[in-house]
């Protein structure tokens, strides 16, 4: 049986518009004869989400976003994804647009909720968020760095900015003059330890010498400290110690008048009767002195003895009176 021109035409417009309806149906990401779910999410902002892209529950690809549209005047976006057959989750379950990849690229992923609520129906609209990729985090972490590095530049600024306006013509001549004359003073260092090097390099025997001195007096003071360490010093120290005591008790005594000495040191009236005997005596031998004759009186024929007369201005009488 021929078939006629008009039937040939006819079938070819067909088998034409199916394969349009398939591509399109491919390009949407979504098969013709699907019998998946369909599930909303709204978000603030989708991130540069497109149609087409895969959705996926525990990293397990369940279907792919068919549409995303703005809801309102407010530019709130409407994100419409089917989930294939046979893959049940709460109402309250989260739907997250997440980064696919560290170079860009967004994708829908489910996280299920186990919460005992009735399942999710095609047509439901689930919870959103939407997970921080790597540069939104690095941004997070640099904003507050760079205003830092901002506010540490401006102060820095500032502080160059004052650090001019007090430096002024007559300051800046005073700290070259002031650095001139430390390379002066740092120079006359170097001038005077290189001198010291000459008179340690001219004098180097004296100076070992000197340093074996040192050694010898330092050898010596050791065996010094031995032998003082070997003698029994403390027995020394406790006998002078014992003689200490000693002496203590008798200043004591002494002190409180008794015995000979603290009697002669706390008695005035023997005091006294010292004194006036020394001073009688030495009047006594100053009489012998100047008159012998009224002590001594020789007659060698004789003669008879004749009376003393005091004389006058005599010395021992005149301190009696």
């Amino acid at each position: 049986m021929k078939l006629s021109r008009e039937v040939k035409t006819g079938i070819l417009v067909i088998l034409g518009i199916l394969a349009v309806v398939f591509g399109f149906s491919y390009l949407k990401s979504s098969s013709f004869f699907d019998n998946s779910s369909t599930f909303y999410a709204v978000y603030d902002n989708v991130g540069g989400l497109q149609s087409g892209t895969q959705v996926s529950i525990n990293g397990l690809v369940v279907g792919n976003v068919s549409s995303i549209r703005f809801k309102d005047d407010q530019f709130k976006s409407v994100v419409t994804f089917s989930i294939n057959e046979g893959y049940g989750f709460s109402k309250n379950s989260l739907a997250e647009i997440y980064d696919t990849g560290i170079i860009g690229g967004k994708g829908v992923q489910v996280i299920p909720v186990f919460d005992g609520a009735p399942l999710a129906k095609s047509g439901d609209t689930l919870q959103s968020s939407v997970k921080p990729g790597i540069t939104d985090l690095v941004q997070e972490k640099l904003t507050p760095l760079q205003m830092k590095v901002e506010g540490a530049v401006t102060n820095a600024d500032s502080l160059l900015m004052n650090v001019n306006d007090v430096l002024d013509a007559r300051t800046k001549l005073e700290l070259r003059q002031s650095i001139a004359g430390l390379n002066k003073l740092v120079s006359s260092f170097q001038l005077s330890a290189n001198a010291l090097n000459q008179v340690l390099s001219t004098n180097q025997k004296e100076l070992d010498s000197s340093i074996k001195n040192v050694n010898t007096i330092t050898s010596n003071f050791a065996k010094l400290s031995e032998e003082l360490s070997k003698s029994d010093l403390a027995g020394t120290i406790r006998g002078l110690q014992g003689t200490v005591d000693n002496l203590n008790s008798l200043l004591s005594k002494i002190e409180k008048g008794e015995g000979s000495l603290g009697k002669l040191a706390n008695d005035d009236e023997f005091y006294n009767n010292l004194s006036n005997a020394s001073r009688e005596l030495d009047l006594l031998l100053q009489d012998f002195r100047l008159n012998p004759k009224r002590y001594v009186n020789v007659s060698v024929f004789g003669k008879k003895q004749k009376d003393y007369e005091l004389p006058e201005n005599d010395p021992a009488a005149t301190k009696e009176n």
